[in-house]
């Protein structure tokens, strides 16, 4: 051996230092080649999950290059010294390289503790609303609704969610220690229709259906209200009136629980339905062209003399 340092150092110049450094260079490098290509035969080969196979992948491949990284490091520049200092490399490697991983585990820490969901709950997370179905230590499980399916109701997609997201994204939480919402229905009357005998019948039928809310929605709000800054005077539903270049516009608003906004739409409105279908002078309004004749229809005090 010590006749090939020597003719090495003759050829290249190179030291016996060097020459050991060069040497261990070598080895970690094609030590790192073998064990990739290994792992990837016996282990990754044989994982099904694409998905799953890429994840792993990348975190292996971090984790074995901030390792060779650092033991480079030490055989060049010697930089490193007491094996305390390894630890806290390799730590803060594996820091690096299971990121997201830790970052996830902070935000199912966070939701465990804080609760800002839980399962059961209706929630919207950025662009996703659905109900929480699971809770899991990096990620949580909703069932969709909404999307391309009307008034809330279940696309029967199952989305899974990083925990880490309610660090970086806000969240609405539809049931949270308060289980109803407020829903408003538009309706649109003709000017020449009687808006005020229809607002009756909005109201009646609104209250008809939505009435029996108020006594169990006031007793949650009170007990929201001890977690919460909650302040609602008024449960009762209401009508309210408004103008529009179509007609009048009478906008029925009630409490209603948050997985009923549908039916209770539908009850109402076959309600609205029959009851105007009993009177000629209410007609729903629409986009319309109409000519207007002030001399024949206008009001006499606006008519030109």
């Amino acid at each position: 051996m010590k006749n090939i340092s020597d003719f090495i150092q003759n050829l290249l110049g190179f030291g016996p230092v060097m020459q050991e450094k060069i040497l261990q260079t070598i080895i970690v490098i094609v030590g790192w080649i073998i064990f990739d290509k290994l792992v990837k035969k016996f282990v990754f080969d044989n994982i099904d999950d694409y998905t799953l196979r890429y994840q792993w992948q990348k975190i292996v491949k971090y984790i074995t290059v901030i390792l060779a990284i650092i033991f480079l490091t030490k055989v060049w520049f010697g930089a490193f010294d007491s094996l305390g200092t390894y630890l806290g490399l390799v730590s803060a490697g594996l820091a690096i390289a299971f990121k997201d991983l830790l970052v996830n585990l902070a935000g199912w820490v966070f939701i465990m503790i804080r609760k800002p969901l839980t399962v059961g709950d209706r929630v919207q997370i950025a662009e996703v609303t659905g109900d929480v179905i699971d809770i899991r230590i990096f990620q949580f499980s909703v069932i969709e609704i909404g999307n391309w399916v009307d008034a809330d109701q279940s696309t029967g997609r199952i989305i899974h969610i990083p925990n880490g997201i309610v660090f970086s994204k806000w969240q609405a939480n539809y049931t949270a220690g308060f289980e109803y919402i407020w829903n408003e229905i538009p309706v649109l009357v003709t000017f020449e229709s009687d808006w005020k005998m229809a607002k009756e019948i909005l109201l009646e039928a609104v209250n008809k259906h939505a009435v029996h809310l108020s006594k169990d929605a006031e007793r949650q709000i009170k007990e929201a209200a001890k977690k919460f800054l909650i302040f609602y005077k008024k449960l009762t539903p209401i009508v309210y009136t408004s103008v529009k270049d179509s007609g009048v516009m009478l906008t029925m608003r009630y409490l209603c629980h948050v997985r009923r906004r549908r039916a209770t739409e539908e009850l109402i409105w076959e309600e609205v339905l029959e009851q105007f279908a009993q009177h000629n002078n209410i007609d729903f309004a629409y986009p319309t062209q109409r000519f207007y004749s002030n001399m024949n229809e206008g009001k006499e005090g606006t008519k030109p003399k």
